[in-house]
């Protein structure tokens, strides 16, 4: 699977080519529309689904040197109200700030981040360390992994920083009873 086709197939959910044109609105500084709601789209795709099959939730990651709670809460409330007529759950996140709650969260440190993109890969997966945001009348495609186990319907632990087996195998578990095609690769 190249980038076009990736990117054809993931846009086919209306929610997410309807978040990536509102975060080009919203000019939200190095913000991306990230991780599942792209792969799962594609998964639908791939496997005859509905484009919106298993998608619990959109997430979308930006960077802002503004790491109070204050300011991302104005962000959340700002972009849910744009975005409420959508009827899906959009969890936003300035990644400027991740490292200030994550420990006290999941009890696991978090150093900080200097871009969206190093939040991106830090997921669980690298199935899904992808995001991607509009660039005037294209696409910013961020896969550092490339596309082929999106396309192969495989998940793959990413061992990288701060990995929980525990966490990569609920997650995988939960995948795997949504779209039994898939292929989990042992967390261990």
């Amino acid at each position: 699977m190249n980038r076009e086709e990736f990117l054809a197939l993931a846009l086919r959910n209306p929610v997410n080519a309807a978040v990536i044109d509102e975060l080009h609105r919203f000019a939200l500084p190095d913000a991306w529309l990230v991780a599942g709601c792209l792969v799962q789209s594609v998964w639908n795709g791939l496997t005859g689904r509905p484009v919106d099959h298993g998608i619990a939730d959109y997430d979308v990651f930006y960077f802002d040197s503004d790491t109070s709670w204050e300011a991302e809460d104005a962000v959340i409330r700002n972009f849910h109200a744009r975005l409420t007529h959508l009827g899906a759950a959009i969890e936003i996140r300035n990644q400027a700030r991740v490292h200030l709650w994550y420990p006290a969260k999941h009890g696991l440190p978090y150093p900080p981040l200097t871009r969206s993109t190093d939040g991106i890969d830090r997921f669980l997966t690298e199935n899904t360390q992808i995001g991607i945001r509009r660039a005037g009348d294209d696409y910013d495609v961020y896969a550092p992994h490339g596309f082929d186990d999106v396309a192969g319907l495989l998940v793959r632990p990413n061992r990288a920083l701060n990995f929980s087996a525990a966490n990569y195998e609920a997650k995988a578990a939960r995948w795997k009873a949504l779209w039994p095609e898939l292929t989990v690769i042992a967390a261990e």
